[in-house]
C-alpha cells in the first residue's frame, strides 16, 4: 500500500506476532510495546506539585503528584469500602470528630463491640489516636467506656468484653 510504514510482522525484540511492524526509522522491526521500553525515553520536566525534574504524566505533574492531587478522593472512597465495608458517606460522618474530646484532625473509626463485622452504625464511633489507643488499654478502657455510655453509646456489658478482652493479659494490680 502506498504511504504505508509497516505492517503485520514478527517483532525482533519479543518474537511475538504483531499487527503492526514498522519498516523504517528508529523502530525498524519492533512492535510498540518494545519500542515503549526499549528504545523511547519520556521527557523530563520539573513538576508543579514537587519541583523535582520527572517525568511528565499531565496537568505540569509528575505521575506521583497527579495521583495524590486528582485521584486521593476516589482511592480514599475505595479503600474504605474495601477495609472496612462500610459507605464512604457513612465513615466521614462517623470520623468526623472525636466523640470523647471533639477532636477534628486525625479520627479513627473504632467498633464498640469489637467484631469488624458488625458494621451497624450504632456499633461505630470515631476516636482521636489518644482515645483509640486508651480504648485497647486495660488500664483505661473503663474510663473511656464510662464516657462513651454517658454519650448515649451502647458499650458492652463489663463482664461482656472489659474481663473476657484481655484474657491472657496479666492483672495490673
Amino acid at each position: 500500500m502506498p504511504g504505508q510504514k509497516g505492517g503485520p510482522g514478527i517483532c525482533k525484540s519479543c518474537n511475538k506476532q504483531k499487527n503492526y511492524i514498522p519498516i523504517y526509522g528508529k523502530s525498524t522491526g519492533i512492535c510498540h510495546s518494545c519500542y515503549k521500553k526499549m528504545i523511547w525515553k519520556p521527557k523530563l520536566r520539573i513538576c508543579k506539585g514537587c519541583g523535582k525534574l520527572k517525568k511528565h504524566q499531565a496537568f505540569g505533574l509528575c505521575p506521583g503528584c497527579y495521583n495524590s492531587q486528582f485521584q486521593i478522593e476516589r482511592i480514599r472512597a475505595f479503600n474504605i469500602k474495601y477495609y472496612h465495608n462500610i459507605d464512604p458517606i457513612l465513615y466521614k460522618e462517623i470520623t468526623k470528630q472525636c466523640v470523647v474530646c471533639g477532636f477534628e484532625k486525625i479520627v479513627e473509626m473504632h467498633h464498640l463491640d469489637h467484631d469488624k463485622t458488625n458494621n451497624s452504625k450504632d456499633n461505630l464511633a470515631g476516636l482521636c489516636p489518644n482515645h483509640h489507643k486508651m480504648l485497647h488499654r486495660k488500664e483505661y478502657q473503663k474510663e473511656i467506656f464510662n464516657i462513651l455510655r454517658e454519650k448515649g453509646f451502647k458499650v458492652p456489658e463489663k463482664g461482656n468484653l472489659i474481663d473476657g478482652f484481655f484474657k491472657n493479659s496479666k492483672s495490673l494490680g
